[in-house]
C-alpha cells in the first residue's frame, strides 16, 4: 500500500454515477442490450469513477461499486442461490424502504461459482490506479436484512450467519487476490445490538489477513436513514469486533456523538464522516475544516482517516465530484494547521 498523508481521505465505496450509466441499464433491463454492452459499460463507469477519485485528490479510492445494479446488495441477490422473491406490497406513492423487494430463504443459502464478484471488481480497480485501494463488501446483517428465514433457517440471526459464512469465502479470495484494506458495511439497525453486531462481524473476518474497516451508519437509500440515528446503543459492545478502523456518519448529524469516541475510542483509529452526503449543499475546504478539527478533539491526528458520511449512490455525480474536491480540499487545510504551514 502506498505511503498515506497525515489525514488521509477516502471513500466510503459508492461513487456518483453517470447519467450513462443509467441509459445503458435501462436498456440492457429492457432487451435493447447486451450483456457485453453492460460490461464495456462497468469498466468505462469504473474508469470514470477512479479518475474523479484520483483528480479529487483522494489518497485511498475504490472503484465506485459501478458495478452493483439496484442499490447495495440488490444485484447480489439476483444471483444468490436458495431465495426467491416475495410480492411487493406497496408500489404506488413516494419511494420508501417498504417498496425494496424482500425475499425467502427456499433453500440452503449460496453464490455461484466464483462467489459475488467483488474479486473482479477489486482486480479491476486495483490494475487502474497507482493510489491506496480499499475493497468494500456488505456485511452479513445487510445481507440477510430483506431476507425471510423460511423453512431452512431458524430465523434472521441465522440467515445472517450463512452470510458471514459467504462473506469470509470472498474476503479470503480478496485477500488472495492481494486486497490488503477491506471494509465491511453495516446498518446501525436497531433490533440488534453492538455485542451482536460485532459478533457477525468476526464471523465474517475470521482468519482474514487484512486491515479490516468496519462501516456503521443508519442506511442511505435515496438520502434517506433507515434506523434511528444514534450509536450510543451499541457502545461499547459494537468495539468488540475485531475491526481495525471503525467508520461512522456524524457530518449529517451535525457531529453529534464525538463524546462516545472520546469516551470509548480507547487509541482505536476511526473513519470519521465529516461529508454529509445526504444533504445537497455544497461542501467547502472550511466547512470540512471545521469537522475535521471537533473530530481531533476527541481522536488524534494519527489514528484518523477522514471520508464521507457513506456512499455516494444515491447523489449526482457532479454532486458527488464537488463534496470530494470539498473533502480533500479541507483535509488538506486542516494538515497545513497541524504542521504549520499556513
Amino acid at each position: 500500500m502506498s505511503t498515506l498523508p497525515p489525514l488521509p481521505t477516502s471513500v466510503v465505496g459508492s461513487h456518483g454515477k453517470p447519467g450513462w450509466w443509467f441509459t445503458l441499464v435501462r436498456a440492457w433491463e429492457a432487451g435493447d442490450a447486451g450483456p457485453g454492452d453492460l460490461d464495456e459499460m462497468f469498466d468505462d463507469a469504473a474508469d470514470t469513477a477512479i479518475r474523479d477519485m484520483e483528480r479529487a485528490g483522494i489518497d485511498v479510492i475504490t472503484d465506485g461499486e459501478v458495478r452493483r445494479l439496484d442499490g447495495y446488495v440488490d444485484s447480489y441477490y439476483a444471483i444468490i442461490k436458495g431465495i426467491q422473491p416475495l410480492p411487493v406490497r406497496r408500489k404506488v406513492g413516494p419511494w420508501g424502504y417498504d417498496q425494496q423487494t424482500r425475499y425467502e430463504a427456499v433453500g440452503r443459502i449460496e453464490t455461484p461459482p466464483g462467489g459475488l464478484g467483488i474479486v473482479k471488481e477489486f482486480e479491476y480497480l486495483a490494475g487502474h490506479t497507482t493510489r491506496a485501494v480499499k475493497a468494500t463488501c456488505a456485511g452479513p446483517l445487510t445481507f440477510g436484512s430483506r431476507i425471510h428465514p423460511g423453512k431452512t433457517y431458524k430465523g434472521v440471526v441465522e440467515v445472517a450467519e450463512r452470510f458471514a459464512e459467504v462473506i469470509n469465502a470472498e474476503l479470503r479470495a480478496l485477500v488472495a487476490a492481494g486486497a490488503q484494506w477491506i471494509q465491511l458495511d453495516e446498518p446501525a439497525r436497531g433490533n440488534v445490538s453492538g455485542d451482536e453486531m460485532a459478533r457477525l462481524f468476526n464471523l465474517a473476518t475470521e482468519g482474514v489477513k487484512a486491515r479490516l474497516g468496519f462501516h456503521i451508519c443508519f442506511g442511505n437509500r435515496f438520502g434517506r436513514s433507515r434506523f434511528p440515528r444514534s450509536y450510543e446503543p451499541y457502545f461499547p459492545g459494537v468495539l468488540t469486533a475485531r475491526a481495525d478502523q471503525f467508520v461512522l456518519e456524524f457530518a449529517s448529524r451535525e457531529m453529534a456523538e464525538l463524546d462516545l469516541w472520546q469516551k470509548y475510542g480507547g487509541g482505536r483509529e476511526l473513519g470519521a464522516g465529516v461529508v454529509d452526503v445526504k444533504g445537497f449543499q455544497e461542501e467547502t475546504a472550511e466547512s470540512v475544516a471545521r469537522r475535521i478539527r471537533r473530530v481531533l478533539q476527541v481522536c488524534p491526528a494519527d489514528k484518523l482517516t477522514l471520508n464521507p458520511d457513506c456512499g455516494f449512490g444515491w447523489s449526482p455525480r457532479y454532486m458527488c465530484n464537488q463534496k470530494l474536491r470539498g473533502l480533500a480540499a479541507g483535509a488538506a487545510l486542516v494538515r497545513n494547521e497541524l504542521t504549520g504551514n499556513r
